[in-house]
């Protein structure tokens, strides 16, 4: 066999995390209420963000800012996913988390980079398809940040 980069031609070039099936179970249904809740969130903050800049430039943000939201996306998915709860508010209540494939914390860098990526495949929506083909259940974005969404592991209180 030939050797590219560090696999072997004919090895697979991405192969998922080994996960026990419960840290996999409800994950699709539990994001898309996730998604609910954290879009809800976001236009709030967003608007919130967009009603104060107008009372302070007295109209004049109306011209000058462009649409909030997608900024206000990208800071709220980054800071969240990358801070102590590994999870946006939406994906918290709905117990998941998001983790690299190798089990550590998400960078800042790639939980926003992923935040783009799930915005821009809204524009394709076939390529959620890919969830229902994926062994892990990854979505086309998640798999192009490089990271996966689980269940919370349950702690005893």
């Amino acid at each position: 066999m030939t050797t590219i980069g560090n696999f072997e031609h004919g090895e697979a070039f991405f192969v998922g995390p080994a996960l026990p099936p419960e840290a996999l179970a409800g994950v699709r249904t539990r994001r898309i209420l996730a998604l609910g809740l954290d879009l809800i969130i976001v236009s709030i903050l967003s608007f919130v963000i967009w009603f104060g800049l107008l009372i302070l430039t007295f109209g004049l943000s109306l011209f000058l800012v462009p649409p909030i939201f997608p900024l206000v996306a990208f800071f709220y998915n980054g800071l969240t996913v990358s801070g102590w709860r590994m999870a946006t508010p939406g994906m918290g209540a709905m117990d998941l988390e998001m983790r690299r494939l190798d089990g550590s914390r998400v960078p800042f860098l790639n939980a926003a980079v992923h935040a783009v990526f799930f915005y821009l495949s809204w524009m394709f929506p076939p390529v959620f398809l890919v969830s229902l083909l994926s062994n892990d259940k990854r979505c086309l974005h998640d798999i192009l940040a490089g990271v996966i969404v689980v269940r919370r592991p349950y702690q005893a209180v």
